[in-house]
């Protein structure tokens, strides 16, 4: 009878896991999302990563695409590639030194929740699967848990999963470092939006300066989310009433590929206050590829350092420049 219930037990917990077909996601540079997995009781599912990073470094855990403390609900693939390229960002190692000092001022501010629960949250910043049974031997670590959950911190659950150390089938957690309280910056459009931003911008490829494939093209905001702070994101019901005029001031289209592309050459334009150029093309129709030291970072004011380069808006970019030959060839006939 025993064997019978661990039989039960683990074919139910395989029918939880799902796999990915892997096509689906391969033209995202550096991830691998190898399968979906439900986890019934806390209504949360998860995608499971490896992250890959330079110098061989990789990260294998799990990304919440559903998980009702964050609000997080995403089924559309386009959404879920979002989500999973700026998960990618936070997950970065050399970012996690500071988001630890971040959490430890949460802490330091937050004495009476912490002196209890905060046990929990030192036992999980390996970043690593972590077994309850070995590491966290405490009858009340479910409740610690839900504690850590409603403080903000994004924790993904595996059950029955096999540890190397006791060799059971036990509870694993793994703490992902997202922002507490989620992904602040990530806007989630439902596919009716998507397709009136799209629609809006008449299907143009900004990048490749014609017409694109609507399926093929992915609305990009021109202000990237790097440098969003929690006053840039709209409510969910603003970008469910974006006027013309927003979608036009604020978005591009461009393909999946290059909206990577964008997203790396920002990430290092924040880490190095250098500012790109698309083409090798070293052109701005404003500023010059400093970022500008009166202009903050973060922010909604930031975009204004945005302002001139050409990832930013790509086809005013390209107007300025060939103004600017225009001009040098009618200069050169006179």
């Amino acid at each position: 009878m025993k064997k019978n219930r661990v039989a039960r037990k683990n074919s139910s917990n395989k029918s939880s896991k799902t796999l990915i077909d892997a096509t689906i996601y391969q033209d995202l540079k550096n991830i691998q999302v190898h399968s979906k997995r439900l986890h019934s009781k806390a209504s949360e599912s998860y995608l499971d990563v490896t992250f890959s990073y330079e110098n061989g470094v990789t990260w294998e855990g799990s990304i919440p695409i559903e998980y009702r403390r964050t609000g997080t609900e995403l089924s559309d693939v386009l959404e879920i590639k979002e989500y999973l390229l700026q998960a990618y960002d936070h997950c970065q190692p050399n970012n996690r030194r500071e988001w630890l000092v971040e959490q430890e001022n949460f802490w330091r501010d937050n004495k009476d929740k912490a002196e209890v629960t905060k046990s929990l949250f030192d036992a999980l910043t390996t970043f690593e699967w972590t077994c309850i049974s070995c590491k966290f031997p405490n009858p009340n670590w479910a409740r610690r848990n839900q504690d850590l959950k409603e403080f903000g911190f994004t924790i993904a659950t595996y059950l029955h999963k096999s540890c190397n150390q006791c060799l059971k089938r036990t509870t694993h957690l793994i703490l992902v470092p997202l922002p507490r309280g989620g992904i602040s910056g990530y806007e989630a459009w439902s596919p009716a939006t998507r397709e009136k931003i799209i629609t809006t911008l008449r299907g143009y490829d900004v990048y490749e300066g014609k017409l694109g494939k609507k399926e093929s093209l992915l609305p990009d905001h021109k202000f990237p989310e790097i440098r969003w702070d929690a006053n840039t994101r709209r409510s969910q019901e603003a970008i469910n009433n974006l006027t013309d005029e927003e979608i036009i001031h604020d978005f591009q289209l461009m393909t999946n590929q290059r909206n990577q592309q964008k997203r790396e050459v920002c990430r290092q334009c924040y880490q190095n206050n250098i500012r790109p150029y698309p083409f090798g093309i070293k052109f701005y129709y404003k500023g010059d590829e400093r970022w500008p030291n009166d202009i903050s970072k973060n922010g909604k004011d930031a975009e204004k350092g945005c302002i001139g380069c050409g990832w930013y808006d790509m086809e005013k970019w390209r107007n300025a420049l060939n103004q600017k030959l225009a001009e040098f060839v009618e200069n050169q006939e006179k």
